[in-house]
């Protein structure tokens, strides 16, 4: 597996494309969800992605760093292909996204939106509940902080 990890005006046109394809079928084609993904967001985010040996995109996540305008930094869009699921891939990619955040600043909170099916993956990297269940996009999903 190779991985990158590039901001926004770092990636190429084949990358972000890669990016956006792998997004939708994921969250809007998999999980039968209607909703806007390119929400203007990316362009100040860091762009966290593994490609396999045949050079397809199979992770991703998209990563925020903390702010004046934000204390905590975040990790969202998280994802891996259908192909490589129950691989492991999904454990390396957010302990690959915490690691970084923590490198670049270490005690600084991170939160996650979560997909409630999804409560225990997270909770075993640390995160913990921090709001009650809602809706996002008719999908229920829980705050979560790390």
């Amino acid at each position: 597996m190779n991985w990158f990890l590039r901001k926004f005006d770092e990636l190429s046109l084949n990358q972000l494309y890669q990016i956006l394809q792998l997004r939708q079928e994921v969250f809007v084609v998999e999980q039968t969800c209607p909703y806007l993904d390119a929400d203007g967001a990316d362009s100040h985010a860091e762009h966290l992605f593994a490609r396999n040996e045949a050079g397809e995109m199979v992770a991703y996540a998209r990563i925020f760093q903390a702010s004046e305008q934000q204390s905590y930094a975040r990790i969202g869009r998280v994802l891996t292909a259908q192909s490589v699921r129950r691989s492991g891939l999904g454990r390396e990619l957010m302990t690959r996204a915490i690691d970084y955040l923590e490198q670049r600043a270490p005690g600084t909170p991170i939160r996650i939106g979560a997909q409630t099916y999804l409560l225990t993956f997270y909770q075993s990297f640390g995160f913990k509940a921090i709001s009650e269940e809602y809706l996002e996009d008719d999908i229920p999903h829980i705050d979560m902080e790390r």
